[in-house]
Order: structure tokens, then C-alpha cells, then sequence
């Protein structure tokens, strides 16, 4: 079975500019939908680049949860996000920064959640020790409102 364990954080977005961008490894443009947000089973369609994926994301407990992914033709998958998938869509850049031997992934969002700035870290196992880099801010793994299924019937940009 396939799971998926992260923290996610805040980004103090001014370190990130003067310090933590530059570190980045690889940027990516990311435009992704869901067939389903229902909690107990949410089903993502992604286009990371020229890679077509579709996600299959069970309950989150704690900070993991069952996922499976599958890549999938990346024409079949810009056709679900134009004609299947929920509205709005999600659209981010992500940076892939090396820390202290861990792999962090910086969402910077667009549209209709410009202004978000997220990081995560995926471990593999659930107490695993970090070393936050100096522009993580807090943590916001259990916090519901951040999870991208969310993000789409509740925009950044509507938030007071």
C-alpha cells in the first residue's frame, strides 16, 4: 500500500525571497483539479511540467495518509482539469530545496490563491526529527484550510 507522510509550514515569505529561492534546485509549474474532495477519499488530476498524473489520497491521521499515484497521458490529464474537474483549479510553482538531507518542496501559489506560500517535507516515518531551514515558518500540517482540496472551495484570496 502506498502512504505518504509530510509536514507542511508557513514560509516567512521575505527569508524565502532573500535566501531560500536561491537554493533552489528545480522549478516546476503545477496546474492540478480534483475529481473528489471528499476527506475520506480525494482523487487529484496534475499536470507537473509535461507529466500527467492522477492521485488517490485516503484519510489523513496525524501526518500520514494512504496515497497511490499513477501517471497518466498528459493530454487525458489537461482534459480532465478543463472539462471534469472541481473549479477552480489550483496553480502553483514548486521549488525543490535540499536541507539537512531532506528534500523540501515550496509551493508558491497563483490565481486565486496568489499571495500562498507553502513548504513541505515528506519523511519517512511519522516522529522523524527535522532541521527547519530558516525560512520555514509554522506548521500547519493539521490544519485543514491549507490542504489543496480545501484551497479550491475556499481561495487564499477570500480569506480575511
Amino acid at each position: 500500500m502506498g502512504r505518504e507522510i509530510e509536514r507542511r509550514f508557513l514560509v516567512r515569505q521575505e527569508a524565502w525571497q532573500t535566501r531560500g529561492c536561491a537554493l533552489a534546485s528545480a522549478v516546476c509549474p503545477i496546474r492540478q483539479g480534483f475529481l473528489s474532495t471528499v476527506k475520506e477519499r480525494v482523487v487529484r488530476v496534475r499536470v507537473a511540467g509535461e507529466h500527467g498524473v492522477l492521485t488517490i489520497k485516503g484519510l489523513t491521521r496525524g501526518c500520514a495518509k494512504a496515497e497511490f499515484e499513477y501517471a497518466i497521458p498528459v493530454a487525458d490529464a489537461h482534459e480532465l482539469l478543463d472539462t471534469v474537474c472541481e473549479q477552480p483549479l489550483i496553480e502553483k510553482i514548486r521549488y525543490r530545496v535540499e536541507h539537512e538531507g531532506l528534500v523540501w518542496e515550496v509551493d508558491e501559489f497563483l490565481g486565486v490563491n496568489q499571495g500562498l506560500l507553502l513548504a513541505e517535507v515528506e519523511l519517512t516515518e511519522e516522529r522523524q526529527e527535522i532541521v527547519l531551514p530558516d525560512w520555514v515558518g509554522q506548521e500547519i500540517s493539521a490544519d485543514v484550510r491549507y490542504f489543496n482540496s480545501n484551497l479550491i472551495a475556499n481561495p487564499f484570496s477570500t480569506w480575511g
